[in-house]
């Protein structure tokens, strides 16, 4: 967002809308923190100012992503506290060592690090499977993991089970759009909502049985279909706005075939 939005918002409002995006009512959450709920009552309103500290509580209350809380600090006044810088920064040294070991350590299965609106930062070889005959617009930089999963000319024309993993992504995109406040998730999530699979059905529903344990993805592989389940892991701690929204995501098999396959 440019700086000219940014100054447009005032901190009260930005406030109330974590407050009400989280669900939380003004006396909770003026308990939570240690201040009165008339007090957080005048901050909404722009009845009264508050300090940095009371700006760094309440948005650690409501959970506010790094980069949001950066801009309740700039729309009350103060420099932002978070630094965003990129991945191949010198500063970053560790934090780009830490994903290569992940990544090549899990090999040979696939495993790839998204950012907060799920373009790819990296991947280890096993997961080039995912771009095999992808067309060489969807691979364009910044390449996005979720339009190559469900797009119907890559993963999403080869998922024998399009239907449950379709809903179940389109799920999480949405439920996650709605925690981060992050709109590009949204216009996202629309994109993919709208994609177009001529002769499946989409309504099809996956009652869970006894023997289920988590959605697989079904991929056709050449003469193979490969079973797999997905992890993800992020960073503990961090006070960098791109490592706080980096998420590394590893597919395991989910049978002896699908590891046989891999091996």
């Amino acid at each position: 967002m440019g700086a000219l939005a940014v100054q447009d918002e005032t901190f009260g409002d930005l406030l109330r809308s974590w407050r009400q995006r989280r669900r939380v009512s003004q006396l909770d959450l003026a308990i939570e923190a240690d201040v009165s709920a008339r007090h957080l009552s005048f901050l909404e309103t722009g009845r009264a100012r508050p300090s940095r500290e009371m700006v760094m509580r309440l948005a650690e209350e409501l959970e506010v992503p790094l980069r949001h809380r950066n801009r309740l600090l700039v729309a009350a006044g103060f420099a932002p506290m978070f630094p965003e810088r990129e991945v191949r920064a010198p500063e970053m040294h560790a934090v780009r060592q830490a994903l290569d070991k992940i990544l090549a350590g899990h090999e040979p299965y696939p495993a790839l690090v998204v950012d907060a609106v799920w373009n790819l930062v990296a991947a280890n070889r096993a997961a080039g499977m995912f771009m095999e005959g992808v067309p060489a617009e969807l691979l364009t930089e910044p390449v996005n993991a979720m339009r190559l999963s469900l797009h119907p000319d890559a993963m999403g024309g080869r998922l024998v089970n399009l239907a449950e993993v379709r809903a179940h992504l389109l799920h999480g995109l949405r439920r996650q759009a709605e925690v981060s406040g992050d709109g590009r998730l949204a216009e996202l999530h629309d994109e993919l909502a709208g994609y177009v699979y001529p002769g499946v059905d989409l309504n099809v529903v996956h009652v869970p049985g006894p023997a289920d344990i988590l959605v697989p993805l079904r991929i056709r592989h050449g003469d193979r279909i490969l079973s797999m389940f997905t992890t993800i892991a992020t960073f503990g701690t961090p006070v960098d706005v791109t490592v706080s929204e980096l998420a590394i995501e590893t597919f395991w098999p989910n049978d002896e075939e699908t590891a046989a396959a891999f091996r």
